[in-house]
């Protein structure tokens, strides 16, 4: 088990249908699972609610879990898959928003535009490639934390962020010369 996570004999008693176990593994899985949501989503609401409803998937499906010992990645993969579904949503509200005015400050606009530029850049990248490319460079985490948490091999994730890299470095030059048409 990974550490600071509650142990074998709690995930198998609350497993087993023990209403304080499962209290217990719930309190004691809250701290991990809210520092990993808040590593891994865009915006502390999302962190929070993320890992509020990794853990209520924890409670209700905890019979589910086949190994004691997979609670951790088990529940990494589940925020994962929260802060992304909510980062996807975002992207789909941002989309529908009509165009604002321009702000009034001149450096604003421009840290905007630039920012606007990247980020669609990095929106049109695969799935795979992106997820990689935002928890390496973004997030900062190591290579074999990215591995353990995509849930894939460190070479499948170094394959991908270079892939992801080259992507990005191309589609901020065609940008540059009007050729980025934002696939």
């Amino acid at each position: 088990m990974a550490e600071g996570w509650p142990d074998g004999a709690l995930v198998e008693a609350a497993r087993d249908g023990d209403a304080r176990a499962i209290t217990a593994l719930v309190s004691g899985s809250h701290p991990h699972v809210r520092r990993f949501a808040h590593s891994l989503c865009t915006t502390p609401q999302d962190a929070e609610d993320a890992a509020q409803e990794a853990l209520i998937i924890l409670y209700r499906k905890i019979g589910m879990l086949r190994a004691t010992g997979a609670l951790a990645s088990w529940m990494f993969r589940i925020v994962r898959n929260e802060c992304l579904r909510r980062a996807k949503r975002a992207f789909r509200q941002f989309e529908t928003v009509p165009e604002r005015a321009v702000p009034s400050a001149e450096e604003e606009a421009l840290q905007l535009l630039e920012a606007g530029i990247v980020a669609d850049v990095i929106a049109g990248l695969p799935g795979d490639q992106r997820r990689v490319l935002i928890m390496r460079d973004v997030q900062g985490y190591s290579g074999r934390m990215t591995a353990d948490a995509l849930g894939i091999s460190t070479a499948a994730m170094k394959s991908r962020l270079h892939r992801a890299r080259a992507a990005v470095q191309e589609g901020l030059r065609s940008m540059e010369t009007g050729g980025f048409d934002g696939r």
